[in-house]
């Protein structure tokens, strides 16, 4: 602003400048010290320029390998992270630098229009909740993740800086979920230091963070996991390098504090009270609620939290995965050529491979060619909404956090490709279709999963317009997965692996209209991959006469 107050002041204070040399001597003067301002408003504007132009080719280079894949390239969890903060870092401090220029500009008039397509907070937040739940569910290392070594992932390999890393440890912390906080602050650190300790000169002007702001995170962090002495360590190390930082001194206060009066209350010996050595260990087992009836006390569901079994056959523990060598599941478990007496199916018949025999489930291979799922694709883009769940109790529709997903539903009245789809399903399950839903497809988020869960209602009242339950599912699988992903039933041990153009059935209902417990499944994050898939859900009404009553209650 300088050298505008200046240009404005001249014509006001030196109307009189003609009748006396000397004083125009004075303007020469006046004028050096004029142009120095200028040149420093030169270099001022082409420093600035430098930066926006270096910070542009660095986001061109990312954005030009993204083009050249975008699905392959967003797929890595990573990528994906990274791509949802550059929209609320890199792009916001570009703004902030282009409404510190003096120079008119038509830049932001023009970027306002893309605003809408930008990412929001939330979209951070579960980008980085979407990686706390890939390490949790994977076992996977805060460091192998922000190094990108992803077990299966073979395609790309990014690497998360320190701000990347401290993002995701804010946002845990933001959350109160101190644990992950601690381990991505950490790493955050670690980071830095190496960062700083590697550049010959360390700019901190276009950084969010530095040690100090890392280190007052990573105190109350620890402290909240419960290591006071610990914290009151990180708490001296931030105030070595900032003494004046007010709430770390306030937080070594009160460390100190409290250490000393826990200090007192052990009698000065160090020694916790009740704490022994030969205090005997215990371990809680926690029995899910509903039990199938049937269930064997060695089965691993007997051992672990549903919570623990889900999450052990997405990795694929094989502890928890069935073991289906012996003799009564080989008798069962068979692939073969089917077309069910159905005329369409004699010169292109089923591909059934029956991959579980209780609850039997049954995968086909090849049900949808190339042309139809990329359709099927196509058409639901531009429908998609995030997904909903039905609650058990009121039936009612609801978002919930353990679903991350969009969906988008097709009708068969007027769409050739999706009524083919449907006469599919019916043929190969010999099923009623008339009361069956509408196809449903649906697109993964960053780590997508759907937590277990059961397709059929608890609440018999769920459908009031008297269709009945859903009675059976048959899930299409849209895209291939290079990591994650699979489709498990933690109630019995069983998983399914996605594959472009095939699917997977199973009835949720026993002959007599009670629900299959063990029919209970869940679909696990994501590692690497868009996953898509596409649902129907066929109910109860009509079905009387395809699926007759069975003598027993768990035919």
């Amino acid at each position: 602003m300088k050298l505008l107050v200046l240009a404005w002041i001249l014509p006001l204070t030196c109307a009189e400048m003609f009748t006396a040399l000397v004083d125009l001597e004075n303007v020469v003067y006046t004028e050096s010290s004029m142009l120095d301002t200028l040149d420093h408003y030169i270099e001022e504007q082409e420093q600035n320029l430098q930066n926006l132009r270096e910070t542009s080719e660095q986001l061109r280079g990312l954005n030009r390998e993204a083009l050249q894949d975008p699905e392959s390239f967003l797929a890595h969890p990573v990528h994906a992270f990274i791509t949802v903060k550059r929209f609320l870092w890199e792009w916001v401090l570009i703004e902030s630098r282009v409404r510190g220029n003096q120079i008119t500009s038509n830049y932001l008039t023009n970027m306002s229009q893309y605003q809408n397509y930008f990412p929001g907070k939330e979209d951070m937040t579960g980008a980085a909740a979407a990686l706390l739940r890939l390490q949790d569910t994977y076992k996977l290392q805060a460091k192998d993740i922000a190094d990108g070594n992803i077990q299966g992932v073979t395609k790309y390999q990014p690497t998360m800086n320190a701000e990347d890393v401290f993002e995701v440890g804010r946002a845990a912390y933001n959350a109160n979920d101190h644990y992950h906080s601690r381990l991505w602050l950490e790493e955050s650190l670690r980071r830095l230091q190496q960062e700083e300790s590697e550049a010959e000169t360390v700019d901190r002007s276009d950084r969010e963070i530095d040690i100090p702001t890392i280190l007052d995170y990573l105190a109350f962090a620890t402290y909240q996991q419960g290591d006071m002495e610990k914290a009151l360590e990180i708490t001296k190390e931030l105030l070595a390098i900032d003494p004046n930082h007010t709430r770390g001194k306030n937080n070594k206060d009160f460390f100190e504090y409290h250490l000393e009066e826990a200090k007192k209350s052990r009698g000065d010996t160090g020694d916790i009270p009740g704490d022994s050595e030969d205090a005997p260990e215990t371990e809680i087992d926690i029995i899910p609620d509903n039990v199938p009836a049937d269930m064997d006390e060695s089965d691993p569901y007997m051992r672990y939290t549903e919570r623990q079994m889900y999450e052990a056959l997405c990795r694929g523990d094989s502890n928890v995965v069935k073991n289906l060598t012996d003799a009564k599941s080989s008798r069962i478990l068979r692939c073969s050529y089917q077309h069910y007496g159905v005329p369409s199916l004699f010169l292109q018949p089923a591909k059934e491979e029956i991959v579980y025999p209780d609850p039997l489930l049954i995968y086909y291979r090849d049900i949808l060619d190339d042309a139809e799922v990329d359709y099927i694709k196509k058409t639901a883009t531009p429908k998609l909404k995030r997904a909903t769940i039905q609650n058990s109790v009121t039936g009612d529709l609801e978002f919930a956090d353990y679903r991350i997903s969009k969906s988008a539903w097709l009708k068969s009245d007027y769409d050739e490709i999706v009524h083919r789809v449907r006469q599919r399903v019916g043929a190969y399950t010999r099923l009623d279709m008339q009361t069956a839903e509408d196809l449903q497809v649906v697109n993964y988020g960053i780590g997508g999963h759907y937590e277990p869960h059961f397709d059929f209602a608890r609440n018999r009242t769920a459908y009031s317009n008297g269709i009945g339950n859903r009675i059976a599912t048959m899930i299409f699988y849209l895209s291939d997965i290079e990591a994650g992903g699979a489709t498990v039933f933690p109630r019995c041990g069983a998983r399914i692996f996605p594959s472009k153009g095939d699917a997977a059935f199973w009835y949720n209902l026993f002959r007599n209209g009670e629900g299959n417990l063990r029919t209970r499944h869940a679909a696990c994050p994501v590692l690497s991959g868009s996953k898509w898939v596409a649902n129907i859900w066929i109910h109860e009404m009509g079905q009387e006469f395809r699926r007759k009553c069975g003598l027993h209650s768990r035919e």
